[in-house]
């Protein structure tokens, strides 16, 4: 039986040193491995015993990295010795075989995209009308969504809420992790994308994992899911009958998520 394992990675695998989370002396902190660099500097980082996990994972099963970066940045995330044969990135709008993107998904994405929701350039006029000294940066990814940087600490009261409000009559949805909000499209999903990838590998169960709102879908349609106490979903208090929460968070709930990933997998 063939198992499908659909993992987000930033903040659910993968921790930037802002994101670690790290209580306790010096002394007892875990042995770390770099998985991405960035500009030269040392990015993203699984605890060793995660990045152990994960090797014995993709043995066991399909592990799909999915992921809301683009294949670019997806690209200079090496979690694994030999690179998953399939990957999910812009949030399910290319689908990465063997670290060739599929046309033909990426047509069928763009062309739902465009029938069921307000142009990308009709956000990005929003966002450009609605900036402040607290925006940072303002990005689109794949020519399939935007998103804008922003200084958390001088984020107006509502302003979240107003542009989810917008969006949500337009077809669109909004998520806010750590300093970046994501306007998406509300047809642009993981786990459109994670189904397509279970029909070619004929896999009969699937399993799941993420922390923000943009994962939600995938975890809502896999048999399982594995969320870590921390993001988004945390915050919302988001659970479901199939749902695991970590008993740890920050990067000890990678590290978590990854056993539990691979015990699940073993249980099947």
């Amino acid at each position: 039986m063939t198992v499908l394992v659909c993992s987000d990675l930033d903040r659910t695998l993968i921790y930037s040193a802002a994101a670690f989370a790290l209580d306790g002396p010096d002394e007892a902190m875990p042995r770390l491995l770099c998985v991405e660099f960035y500009q030269g500097a040392p990015l993203s980082y699984v605890t060793e015993t995660a990045a152990q996990t994960l090797e014995a994972l993709a043995r066991a099963a399909t592990f799909v990295p999915t992921t809301t970066r683009t294949p670019e940045q997806y690209r200079r995330v090496h979690l694994l010795e030999k690179p998953p044969e399939y990957a999910i990135c812009a949030n399910g709008g290319h689908l990465l075989v063997d670290g060739v993107d599929d046309p033909a998904w990426s047509s069928e994405v763009r062309s739902r995209v465009a029938s069921a929701c307000a142009p990308l350039t009709e956000v990005q006029d929003h966002l450009i009308r609605l900036g402040g000294e607290f925006v940072l940066k303002r990005r689109t990814a794949s020519d399939l969504f935007a998103y804008t940087v922003v200084d958390r600490t001088a984020l107006p009261a509502g302003w979240v809420e107003d542009l989810t409000g917008w969006c949500g009559e337009r077809g669109w949805r909004t998520s806010l992790q750590g300093r970046k909000v994501y306007c998406l499209p509300a047809s642009l999903t993981k786990a459109a994308a994670a189904a397509e990838v279970a029909r070619r590998t004929g896999a009969s169960r699937t399993i799941a994992a993420g922390d923000s709102l943009l994962d939600l879908d995938l975890l809502e349609a896999a048999d399982v899911a594995v969320r870590p106490a921390h993001g988004e979903l945390h915050d919302t208090g988001w659970t479901s009958a199939t749902a695991i929460v970590t008993a740890s968070r920050g990067i000890a709930a990678g590290e978590e998520i990854a056993g539990r990933l691979l015990d699940l997998v073993a249980s099947e």
